[in-house]
């Protein structure tokens, strides 16, 4: 493994990138998402289970109120903010761990950001909202531009590539150049090749193959856990009954490479990664 070393600048905080592979545990706030929607609607209990995924090794805390589950429905401003911004205040007031926001809207970004999130985490790699990139730009926070054909609505309607890591690739370095042209610090920036949001099992697979290529421009993140494709391999239909499979990818990702891991598995990813870094970087 060849992973290179960043410094990931998320507003007055800087976490280090490449030494170690980083764990982004996963906290839906949403009756709807595909594993644990409806698991975390009550701020107290998803703030618990934040606090619970920091103890178990968790870098960043993702936090989403919309969602991006193929076929969702979107939600509006307001409810996403009233969904997501008690559980950021809270967490803040518990915790210093970094905190993502897991959205497409330029307001609550902001509201985020204002209650005290570090990272913004776009799917949408900016195009969603032509507002978030000045918000990205004015706040200096961590930024995390997603690659996705479509809509969530529209996403897995027969995604086509002639090449699939070249094609996610050259999107990624458009947008990264687009959010450097807008404001935002290169330094603040990491892509993540969006497995499951426009593309078939063999496309998936062929990212994942390529993570040594998709990390060449910026840190890479991986957000494989529990989605379909395990599924399509395994015969795993339940969600939760796809953990085996999570940590299978997880592995794979970080001995080639990868910085990041979204993850709902937070303490069995963590020891995968230990054990993987061991291995391939030769550090306990």
């Amino acid at each position: 493994m060849n992973r290179r070393i960043y410094n990931w600048k998320c507003g007055k905080h800087t976490l280090q990138l490449g030494e170690k592979t980083r764990v982004m545990g996963i906290l839906n706030v949403t009756p709807d998402s595909f594993s644990d929607g409806g698991d975390f609607v009550d701020p107290d209990d998803a703030v618990k289970r934040a606090l619970q995924m920091v103890e178990e090794g968790a870098d960043i805390i993702d936090i989403g109120g919309e969602s991006t589950r193929p076929g969702a429905a979107p939600v509006s401003v307001e409810e996403e903010i009233k969904r997501t911004v008690p559980v950021i205040k809270k967490l803040r007031a518990q915790s210093d761990v970094l905190i993502s926001i897991d959205t497409m809207k330029s307001e609550t970004a902001l509201r985020a950001l204002e209650a005290g999130a570090n990272i913004i985490n776009d799917v949408s790699g900016f195009e969603a909202d032509p507002k978030m990139l000045d918000v990205a730009a004015e706040s200096g926070a961590g930024v995390i531009l997603m690659h996705m054909k479509g809509t969530p609505q529209t996403m897995q309607d027969n995604p086509t590539y002639e090449d699939a890591v070249g094609e996610v690739l050259h999107y990624l370095e458009e947008r990264i150049a687009f959010a450097v042209r807008g404001g935002v610090r290169r330094e603040c920036i990491v892509v993540d090749p969006g497995i499951g949001f426009g593309k078939t099992l063999e496309h998936n697979l062929q990212l994942l193959r390529g993570i040594p290529d998709l990390g060449k421009s910026a840190p890479v993140l991986i957000g494989a856990s529990r989605k379909s494709m395990i599924d399509k391999l395994l015969d795993r239909e339940d969600p939760n009954q796809r953990g085996a499979g999570s940590l299978g990818i997880a592995g794979w990702s970080a001995a080639l490479g990868a910085h990041i891991l979204r993850v709902h598995d937070v303490i069995d990813t963590c020891d995968v990664c230990r054990i993987v870094d061991t291995l391939c970087i030769g550090e306990l």
